[in-house]
């Protein structure tokens, strides 16, 4: 059987007039780290003014569906101009490696005169969950794999002293019908810091699904592994979460029939669904996962019901 999502409704959106100035709008990107019990903390991207990102957060009670704690200031804030995150901090995915934990973002770059584009960069996260730049320079950048734009990744320790990497790339801003066609590639590490990339990791169809976004990868329990992202189709339709399968965590297959959820019929999450983020908690598989205006009206939670 295919998986189903069962909707718990929206944890949060931030409030009209936002929390601060760096925090005003969104709640996009939305990433928990447990903090105790049934709580985590979830960080998420909003925006300023310029549509610049910065990083908030609030606490969550997973089980009651609720925030327990808001947090009115940024953790981390978009960088000045000159760097390689002055336009915003989008974050990804949690990094264990080497007794540190990185919490990876794609970091944007607004060129005058130029497209939007983004580099991979790293904040190191320490035991009180306080934020701060890991380095001044991207962590991953582009190369001549990656040479046009990259986001955000998803890091899996896979066994036997092997990590894998998965995140985007973006193959050309224009595909032929108005919509960029950004994949998303692999790499592989023995030591989680060192990349060797290995190019296209997901099949892209045309016309169907070819705008990529945050890919979230778990074992499914069988020996294999489930990757849920966010995706556009070029052919008009807002943001959707699709899903591909994989027996090894080599070669991907789309299951873009079963990715067990689509928009509501209604509310805040009716128009599109998206930046999905799952994880385990308590034998459970939870989603937390943006809805209408890319995070604009804030984030929810689902669970999957079983296979």
């Amino acid at each position: 059987m295919s998986p189903r999502w069962r909707k718990l409704g929206r944890v949060y959106q931030l409030p009209d007039g936002g929390l601060h100035p760096k925090l005003l709008s969104h709640a996009a990107n939305p990433l928990p780290v447990h903090l105790s019990d049934d709580v985590y903390r979830v960080f998420f991207s909003a925006r300023d003014a310029a549509n610049r990102s910065s990083v908030g957060a609030v606490d969550v009670d997973v089980e009651r569906v609720e925030v327990v704690r808001v947090h009115e200031m940024p953790f981390f804030e978009h960088g000045p101009a000159g760097t390689f995150y002055e336009a915003g901090v989008s974050i990804g995915c949690l990094h264990r490696v080497q007794s540190r934990t990185l919490m990876l973002f794609m970091g944007w770059q607004q060129p005058a005169g130029g497209h939007w584009r983004g580099d991979i960069g790293a904040l190191a996260v320490d035991s009180d969950l306080k934020l701060s730049l890991a380095s001044p320079e991207p962590w991953l950048a582009s190369d001549v794999t990656d040479p046009v734009s990259l986001s955000y990744p998803w890091i899996l320790p896979m066994g036997d002293g092997v990590w894998r990497m998965w995140y985007g790339s973006t193959v050309t801003w224009d595909a032929g019908n108005g919509e960029m066609l950004h994949v998303i590639n692999g790499a592989r590490s023995t030591d989680g810091l060192r990349w060797m990339r290995e190019g296209l990791a997901v099949p892209f169809q045309l016309g169907e699904v070819q705008a990529f976004s945050r890919p979230t990868v778990v074992a499914d329990g069988r020996g294999g592994y489930d990757m849920w992202f966010s995706y556009r189709s070029g052919s008009g339709t807002a943001y959707r979460i699709g899903r591909a399968h994989s027996t090894d965590g080599l070669a991907w297959r789309l299951r873009m029939d079963d990715s067990g959820i689509d928009v509501s019929p209604q509310g805040w999450d009716a128009e599109m669904v998206e930046y999905p983020y799952v994880w385990d908690h308590k034998g459970r598989r939870l989603m937390l996962y943006n809805g209408n205006g890319f995070g604009r009206s804030g984030f929810g939670l689902a669970m999957l019901d079983g296979e």
